[in-house]
């Protein structure tokens, strides 16, 4: 069975929101399931706006709700959809919170989005609504930034998946557990080659630097502990999988050995933590930088916080 199943795609009708469509249908048409098209508007949207008559939008103050209805129609019957479960679905309030409220609300097993570029003052003092929606999101969050290398394509009316290779990066922690798990459970189920890349930070390397016995030696005995969690992970993960070990800061190597093997999509856990300014969630920054900078498609798997039956999270063996 495959593991997505039940698919938010989060839209505002724009071009650039539509470049995460196609992931959203593909996986949905894969797993025989359904995509909620969702908008989150500043003001109350009726459940049923697709259905009311046209005497409710002759009034002067509801002509927001027309354009609204108008977008929503078309993009249900955008061609990517054809043959797909769609149900339009409307929120009100906070896009990244209310996003998530319904990820919980509809047993979503995936959310798809695109990333937009930002400048050194938008980097410096906030965080993308598509990281928003990754720290808080109850569910596996497919983050792609166009142009990026795509491994879904829609030609003649058919969609088709074409994984060939799968980067997972992993630290071991339990808040990369269930990342393995689910990379191991897509490549399984087509076929993609699997790689397993472990960091280790160059923060090691200032201890060495400063302690040159005891940090050489700490250095030397975790090369070898990690050596042999990736050659326990290799023998338990398939014919396809392999291991890499780098040595850096990490977002930057996980970036590079995926443009280096040619990489459709990397996997990767996606602990967070509250912000310094507030109750809200927030991402690790090497997450946000590999989100940032990666050459394809990103999917940031939440750890503890995975409330959806995804059937990768809770009966495939890594």
């Amino acid at each position: 069975m495959f593991p997505f199943r039940s698919i938010i795609f989060p839209t505002d009708f724009s071009a650039h929101a539509h470049a995460a469509l196609k992931y959203a249908a593909g996986f949905a048409r894969a797993g025989h399931g359904r995509v909620l098209l969702l908008n989150v508007q500043d003001a109350k949207v009726p459940a049923n706006l697709l259905t009311l008559p046209d005497y409710v939008f002759e009034e002067q103050e509801n002509n927001w709700l027309l354009d609204l209805r108008s977008r929503a129609k078309e993009l249900v019957a955008d061609p990517l959809l054809d043959g797909v479960e769609v149900d339009p679905v409307f929120g009100e309030g906070d896009p990244a919170t209310e996003i998530s409220r319904l990820a919980f609300e509809h047993e979503v097993d995936l959310i798809t989005v695109a990333t937009r570029d930002r400048n050194r003052l938008a980097r410096a003092f906030g965080k993308s609504i598509a990281e928003e929606i990754v720290a808080e999101a109850p569910c596996p969050v497919l983050a792609l930034r166009p142009p990026q290398r795509d491994f879904v394509e829609h030609r003649g009316g058919q969609t088709e998946i074409r994984l060939n290779r799968v980067l997972l990066a992993t630290n071991f922690r339990p808040s990369s557990a269930a990342a393995a798990q689910l990379a191991t459970n897509i490549s399984n189920h087509l076929g993609a080659e699997l790689h397993a890349v472990y960091v280790i930070g160059d923060y090691f390397e200032q201890i060495s630097s400063i302690f040159p016995e005891g940090g050489l030696a700490a250095l030397t005995r975790f090369r070898s502990h990690v050596q042999e969690r990736m050659a326990q992970f290799a023998r338990s993960s398939g014919p396809k999988a392999s291991t890499h070990i780098a040595e850096g800061r990490p977002y930057q190597e996980i970036v590079k050995l995926a443009a280096n093997l040619d990489a459709d999509l990397i996997v990767l856990g996606t602990a967070v933590h509250s912000s310094l300014f507030g109750n809200n969630q927030v991402l690790g920054s090497e997450i946000e930088r590999v989100i940032r900078n990666a050459p394809c498609p990103v999917l940031c798997v939440p750890a503890a916080r995975a409330v959806t039956p995804l059937p990768a999270l809770v009966t495939q063996a890594v």
